[in-house]
């Protein structure tokens, strides 16, 4: 039976949109492989490790009737990259294995039982569905993710919280010492609804994520997050755990507040981290009316200072900050102006967008 028929575009670009989460080695050794599932015209790509499950839903040609196996995913990739894109790519079931043919070149592969492949059981208590634009959550995702921990012992911190409630969509990341926060407007009256997205499937999102205005469709349950987009279904375990509070977190009423250009700011912050070392990435900003200072030094007595003038009227402040952290969460955002907020040299700063109140980052100080 011709399982498939298509050109190795198509069956690549499809195979390329399930294949992100499959590790080449695993403890379950059919969730190497991705799961065929052939219908009429209709093809069900699918993987999973068992915490993330991707479907895609293709036209991919092929004999009608069904038809189901699994084969090694990243093998079927690394054969079709080798191939011309125009050529066209016929998968056929021969004896218990896929006779791949395209052109003069055949490949015998090995397959396992579709049966034998771990579906994640959805859950029956998803809350209601609601949407917004790829493109507004692939945003949403970029503003924010750069703050998520890595590997904290706290582990509701490796990942995003969604906060869905009336007509706004709150993501916010935090890793202890920066909390970065962006909302968005939703379409619909949605009931108040928190979810804790690991990290994996963070950066799993944000690539199969485009920039498109096609709508992605989200629903929660307590311990699983669906997405679809774009003839894909994307379905998660949550992460577990309390989220910090953070309303508390994020600074109200500083009285000394900056704005001014973002992107001389970052260069100026770029220039003084190239003094800084690997162990210590602390740089001090000096701050009087008129002039921000920015100097960073490293133990081989190095130094590097920079200075902007700013229009500025308030109190004069010294404060040390990681400069990775300014760095990140300027190059996030693609406004031309940044606000800065500060109280003193020992209160964390929260860093904005003039008159847009959807975006809200906030750093503490660090001792240098």
């Amino acid at each position: 039976m011709i399982v498939l028929q298509a050109t190795q575009d198509r069956l690549l670009a499809a195979l390329q949109s399930v294949a992100g989460i499959v590790e080449r080695r695993h403890t379950l050794p059919v969730l190497a492989n991705v799961l065929i599932h052939h219908a009429g015209a209709a093809t069900q790509l699918t993987t999973s490790d068992l915490e993330i499950q991707i479907r895609t839903t293709a036209d991919l040609g092929g004999d009608d009737g069904q038809f189901a196996t699994t084969v090694g995913a990243r093998k079927l990739i690394d054969i079709l990259r080798t191939l011309p894109a125009d050529q066209k790519v016929t998968l056929e079931s021969a004896g218990g294995r896929l006779l791949l043919k395209a052109g003069k070149s055949r490949f015998t592969l090995q397959t396992l039982p579709a049966e034998d492949f771990p579906l994640v059981q959805e859950s029956p208590t998803f809350g209601p569905a609601f949407s917004v634009p790829q493109k507004v959550l692939k945003a949403l995702l970029g503003q924010v993710s750069f703050a998520m921990a890595v590997q904290d012992i706290r582990y509701y911190l490796n990942g995003i919280l969604f906060v869905a409630e009336g007509r706004q969509l709150t993501l916010v990341a935090t890793d202890g010492h920066r909390l970065a926060l962006a909302s968005a407007a939703l379409d619909v009256d949605v009931p108040k609804q928190e979810v804790i997205l690991p990290r994996k499937t963070v950066l799993e999102l944000q690539r199969l994520l485009s920039d498109q205005d096609g709508a992605i469709e989200m629903r929660f349950a307590a311990n699983q997050a669906k997405f679809s987009f774009g003839g894909m279904e994307f379905v998660t375990k949550l992460v577990e755990g309390k989220f910090p509070d953070y309303n508390r977190v994020i600074p109200r009423a500083h009285r000394n507040v900056i704005v001014l250009g973002r992107a001389p700011l970052l260069a100026s912050l770029q220039r003084a981290a190239i003094m800084t070392s690997d162990k210590f990435k602390g740089v001090r900003l000096h701050l009087e009316p008129g002039l921000l200072q920015v100097a960073a030094n490293n133990a081989d007595q190095e130094e590097a200072v920079d200075e902007l003038d700013i229009e500025y009227s308030g109190d004069v402040i010294d404060i040390g900050f990681n400069v990775s952290y300014l760095i990140e969460a300027l190059a996030n955002m693609g406004q031309d102006l940044v606000r800065i907020e500060l109280q003193d040299g020992n209160s964390s700063a929260l860093v904005t967008i003039p008159d847009d109140d959807r975006f809200k980052y906030v750093v503490m100080p660090m001792r240098i």
